[in-house]
């Protein structure tokens, strides 16, 4: 059931009780009517569309402009018989139109369907025909005017607050069908699937040849596969994502990523470019150190930074190295890395020497 649907019972509810107050004050004061017989047959005709609302709108398919319309001039049409039953000194001065409260059920089920507008747009239509019937703006006359209006912005707003809050229900609950469901398929992979890959990659091992290069093969599919039932991906805030699931993409039999076991949270934008850099300097030991090298990535996450080390065991940099690859116009490390990191106000720190593998350093500001 919508979260809005109380809303719609309210407004149902509401016209019964106004409608049964305008019985009331017609009971009392309909011998001084101009045409008595007319103001009973409003009040039937407003009983009538009471009971017709209240079923129209129980189906959400039928909350649409063609009912509003209809709506909208039915009430008006009651409101506007008023001139034709209540004396115009009374209307003048300020003294109950037929419909009374009632006339607001059209202004609330407006701003239900579309919000503060529509229901502000609602209010100055019903509100318009009200002073023209009085013939003038006093502050007697101006009362129900003012009120239809704090009605229609006041529940346009609960009603646009009950929208977003079901979305965000909704995207919760399939977030947790998810999660349940990613939950049961890395039980089984861990039980069959993971298992098989891992002796897969011991047999091949022992063989060698070329089963050696399928046990290999199984190897970083079982690393691939653990990185990615291991980390659990709680909901983001909007707006922001978890480093750990864009870095634990980058996992494989040749690379080991370590974070945090909480979520290393950034704004989506910044944690994507970290992603980048990272993937950028893996690259790079992929084409420098060897296919057979490793790397291994570690995420330290402070209060007010984020720092990002790769570290392999290639061969290392020679000294002087970077800056000859910039200078001939390659510029995988100076833009890619470098120049990432440093829009996002943040540095990096390269540590090689020849023989004893690269340790890139990024460090960014959570800000």
């Amino acid at each position: 059931m919508s979260l809005l649907t109380p809303l719609w019972r309210a407004v149902a509810v509401f016209r019964v009780a106004a409608l049964a107050y305008a019985a009331i004050l017609m009971v009392n004061s309909y011998q001084d009517f101009l045409r008595p017989w007319l103001g009973w047959a409003v009040l039937a005709l407003m009983a009538v569309w009471t009971v017709v609302t209240g079923a129209a709108y129980a189906d959400p398919a039928r909350r649409r402009w063609p009912m509003l319309a209809a709506d909208m001039a039915i009430t008006i049409a009651c409101l506007a018989a008023s001139e034709l039953v209540v004396a115009p000194q009374r209307l003048h001065t300020g003294s109950a139109t037929l419909p009374m409260a009632w006339v607001a059920g059209v202004v609330l089920v407006w701003a239900i369907s579309g919000g503060r507008r529509r229901g502000t747009v609602a209010a100055l239509l019903v509100g318009t025909v009200d002073l023209l019937l009085r013939q003038g703006v006093t502050s007697a006359t101006v009362n129900g005017t003012v009120l239809l209006l704090l009605a229609g912005s006041i529940m346009g707003y609960v009603s646009r607050l009950t929208g977003d809050a079901e979305e965000r229900l909704q995207r919760a609950t399939e977030l947790e069908a998810a999660t349940k469901e990613r939950e049961r398929l890395a039980r089984g992979i861990h039980d069959s699937v993971l298992q098989v890959l891992a002796l897969v990659q011991r047999r091949g091992a022992e063989i060698g040849g070329e089963a050696a290069e399928l046990g290999r093969l199984a190897g970083e599919q079982e690393a691939t596969l653990r990185a990615l039932v291991g980390v659990r991906a709680d909901p983001p805030a909007e707006g922001s994502a978890d480093l750990r699931v864009l870095l634990g993409r980058y996992a494989g039999a040749r690379v080991t990523v370590a974070s945090p076991a909480t979520p290393v949270l950034l704004p989506a934008a910044t944690a994507e470019e970290i992603a980048a850099a990272v993937g950028s300097a893996l690259d790079n030991v992929a084409v420098h150190a060897g296919p057979r090298a490793q790397a291994w990535v570690l995420v330290e996450h402070e209060p007010d930074l984020v720092t990002v080390s790769v570290r392999d065991d290639g061969p290392g940099i020679a000294p002087g190295r970077l800056a000859e690859a910039a200078d001939a116009g390659r510029l995988g490390v100076a833009q890619s890395i470098r120049g990432r990191v440093r829009d996002l106000g943040g540095t990096v720190a390269i540590t090689s020497s020849p023989g004893e593998g690269t340790e890139v350093e990024l460090r960014v500001p959570t800000g």
